[in-house]
């Protein structure tokens, strides 16, 4: 056992400054470390039964440093009357370091047991939210879990939800809803992820696909019934944008510039003029306000500058389309404008249209469409190609689009559509 060193005072001990470790008496082993920054925390040093070999090769008893508090929170008293406590424990052959590494786990796995899924479910949200593009998509996070998650495991301590449970939350809608059943999978999965790397739960993830709940549910490619946006025939987009062009209105324009972008509603309904250069003809869309989360350049054809040229600026916003408030405009707007036209089609169904046209009446690699489109690329090879964003030829593209639908041509062969209203 160490030696008694001269007993200080508890003035003595305030007065110490300088950064190192003093041996404060009263007691064996006990010691005061103040540290560069000035803070003060007590140490009780004592030896162990473990026997260790020197590079002399000399054996020793290895000893050990066991905190015992901050000072002044812990006062020398208290701090003296701990370590006689702990030089109890080593009597009767416990290690006080190892006593409280058992005491940390033992609290890890009571918090445990008090941590819901629901409880994980919101901490993880918070995480989403930070990271989320806008408040609706963080919103939908959460709201997911709590419809279709939270009635089954919601109240159920976090560690003991089992890849049966997530089975049966998921099976009601596995069929029926295969998308949103898709999208709670991920989230469950996320939220036990994240109750995982913080000491709440262990072992695998229950709600994981691969190799676990592939094996119980059917394959939602073999279920799942893609529904897609009811679409335009690309042959009578221009005798319709003609028809459009006669209209007048925030929300006409909008839709107008949309099938001259083949932009997403949300990105045309959101742009802002500081967006524009009109002398480069360029559209930049920022980040945020893009799906991919990557900056969007749009090359602006002659119809799609001469629109922009046409609409008045607003003093009080910065949007191309705001509405009263200075607000962006609701995706209504430009539905409405479809519906009072007696069109049995959807705004995004435009792109649809784009996108046939190109692979009818181009010969240019689908790369090209695919970035105008601003389609999420996950093909490494695709990807490296489009490394310049294929600007110069989607240029000539968008012009090529610009110069079809000006032509108001249509094929004999294409049959009107029901109640198509060309009246202005």
């Amino acid at each position: 056992m160490p030696k008694i060193a001269r007993e200080l005072s508890a003035i003595e001990i305030r007065r110490l400054s300088t950064a190192g470790t003093y041996a404060v008496g009263g007691v064996k082993g006990l010691l005061l470390r103040v540290t560069p920054s000035g803070t003060k925390s007590w140490v009780l040093r004592y030896v162990t039964g473990e026997i260790r070999t020197s590079k002399a090769g000399l054996e020793f008893y290895a000893r050990r440093d066991h905190g015992l508090g901050s000072f002044p929170s812990v006062s020398l008293a208290q701090a003296r009357q701990r370590t006689q406590e702990a030089f109890e424990a080593i009597r009767q052959g416990i290690d006080p370091v190892e006593m409280n590494r058992q005491k940390r786990a033992d609290l890890r796995r009571s918090q445990r047991k008090l941590m819901t899924f629901a409880q994980a479910a919101q901490y993880c949200h918070a995480k989403v939210s930070a990271e989320a593009k806008n408040v609706k998509h963080a919103q939908q996070w959460i709201n997911t879990l709590k419809q279709h998650a939270f009635p089954h495991i919601g109240s159920l301590p976090v560690d003991e939800v089992t890849t049966q449970h997530v089975v049966e939350l998921l099976e009601p809608i596995w069929t029926l809803k295969p998308e949103t059943a898709s999208r709670v999978r991920q989230r469950v999965e996320s939220t036990l992820t994240w109750a995982t790397v913080s000491g709440y739960r262990e072992g695998d993830n229950p709600a994981r696909l691969k190799n676990n709940l592939d094996q119980l549910l059917p394959r939602t490619s073999k279920i799942r019934k893609v529904t897609h946006h009811k679409a335009l025939p690309w042959r009578q987009v221009p005798l319709f944008l003609a028809t459009l062009r006669k209209r007048e209105g925030m929300g006409a324009r909008a839709l107008e510039l949309v099938i001259l972008t083949a932009c997403r509603s949300g990105e045309v309904r959101g742009a802002a003029w500081p967006e524009i250069d009109l002398q480069s003809r360029l559209w930049r869309i920022p980040a945020d306000r893009m799906k991919s989360g990557k900056e969007h350049q749009i090359p602006l054809s002659t119809a799609a500058v001469s629109l922009l040229k046409s609409i008045p600026r607003q003093e009080d916003s910065d949007l191309l389309f705001p509405s009263t408030g200075a607000r962006k405009i609701s995706d209504m707007t430009l539905t409405a404008v479809l519906r009072r036209m007696k069109v049995d089609a959807t705004v995004h169904g435009f792109r649809s249209s784009f996108k046939d046209w190109c692979r009818n009446c181009t010969k240019y690699p689908d790369e090209v469409s695919e970035l105008q489109l601003a389609h999420v690329n996950n093909d490494a090879t695709r990807a490296a190609y489009a490394r310049d964003e294929l600007l110069p030829q989607r240029t000539r593209l968008m012009q090529q689009w610009c110069q079809f639908l000006n032509s108001k041509q249509q094929s004999a062969k294409v049959v009107p559509i029901a109640g198509f209203n060309t009246e202005h």
